[in-house]
């Protein structure tokens, strides 16, 4: 067993800061944090030039990348493409994300995410089916001819499902799912998240008390906090066993109101970062079509020609990113929203999102202004240098 040493920087292991350490990667997995002056021998030493080792990013909704919108090809060559298009970008696992479809494309996309498990597709995480049980109130970009109720024949569809993946996340609102439903398909494993809902706070906090424990995009198509209704935004960060996605891109959330829910959550599960990426990242195309309705890329933003957000035009470090600079929180935490916390709300924080002996070896290099230096998936270097 060879054993490499990654040295020269400072190493963040999702909990705090080392320097003059190396770490160890052995067999795809970490293998030590080890003091400069107690390495073992017979190394592979890689010396690096300053910055940050980190965690790989964790992103847990993902509608596309690379040119590729995982509606559109719900096969496992889409989830392979869109996992390589945002490895490039630090995001070493994601979970491929299926907007509101219908049966049968949620049936392939529900296949393709089985054989990509099986195949051991690098990156992959997991499934997110964002709809089609949501409210047509608060569609956003989602069509709202495919948003229906969850009937008996989904429930056992997506608990099948789950008995067959590492992980599967679905979004729904509570007008369209009973309480009943949210308990058994949280009792099968299923991460429920809450979102595309108009439904008021009393609905919600129940929805939350039956099992949902995540809120998706907080602030964004979801009932908003007000003085008399504090809706699914009061709700979220009332409950402190939940967790909330935020897109952090400029357009989505205006910073105050994300330094607010940063506040809100102290006492409770934390909110971490999504990407909501579509099919432009990591190309230069300026427009794809979604349902039929053609999507364009309008200075950093992701509009439907009545100017309806769709998506988001980030990777994951972008959004990690804008935590620092615009929103003014320490490195440390901004990447535990990143890693620590994306995998701690799916359960999986026993083998990924820090940089601990035995996790898998998915590490970013970040140099002092933030830049991406290189990236380590199960161990491997994924860019040229």
């Amino acid at each position: 067993m060879i054993t490499t040493a990654l040295t020269g920087a400072t190493i963040f292991d999702g909990h705090r800061l080392y320097k003059n350490h190396a770490l160890l990667i052995a067999n795809e997995h970490i293998s030590a944090i080890c003091d400069i002056s107690s390495l073992p021998a017979d190394l592979n030493p890689v010396a690096l030039t300053g910055g940050l080792l980190a965690p790989g990013l964790i992103d847990l909704q993902v509608n596309g990348g690379g040119g590729v919108l995982f509606n559109d090809n719900p096969t496992i060559d889409g989830i392979r493409s869109i996992c390589q298009a945002h490895a490039a970008f630090g995001t070493t696992s994601l979970m491929p994300t299926l907007i509101t479809a219908s049966p049968v494309v949620t049936e392939q996309a529900i296949n393709a995410a089985i054989e990509a498990y099986q195949s051991k597709l690098a990156g992959f995480l997991g499934l997110h089916l964002e709809g089609p049980h949501l409210s047509v109130k608060k569609k956003g970009a989602h069509d709202a001819s495919l948003i229906r109720p969850m009937s008996d024949d989904d429930l056992h569809c997506y608990i099948n499902a789950r008995n067959q993946l590492p992980c599967l996340m679905i979004t729904v609102a509570p007008e369209s799912v009973t309480e009943q439903q949210i308990n058994a398909l949280s009792e099968a494993g299923i991460t429920i998240s809450l979102g595309h809902s108009n439904a008021s706070y009393e609905q919600c906090f129940s929805a939350f008390t039956a099992g949902a424990t995540c809120a998706t995009h907080l602030y964004n198509a979801m009932s908003p906090l007000t003085h008399r209704e504090p809706g699914l935004v009061g709700a979220a960060l009332a409950h402190n066993k939940n967790y909330c996605g935020l897109i952090a891109d400029g357009h989505h959330v205006h910073p105050a109101a994300i330094r607010h829910a940063l506040a809100a959550k102290q006492k409770g599960n934390p909110i971490f970062l999504v990407s909501d990426a579509m099919p432009p990242i990591g190309t230069n195309i300026d427009s794809f079509e979604l349902d039929g309705r053609t999507v364009f890329r309008d200075g950093g933003r992701l509009v439907l020609s009545d100017g309806t957000l769709a998506g988001a035009d980030i990777s994951l470090l972008d959004a990690t990113r804008y935590m620092v600079t615009t929103c003014e929180l320490d490195i440390d935490e901004a990447l535990r929203m990143a890693t620590v916390y994306p995998a701690s709300c799916i359960g999986h924080e026993q083998i990924k999102g820090t940089l601990e002996p035995e996790h898998s070896a998915n590490i970013v290099h970040l140099d002092d202004d933030f830049g991406l230096q290189q990236v380590w998936r199960d161990g491997l270097p994924l860019l040229p240098g």
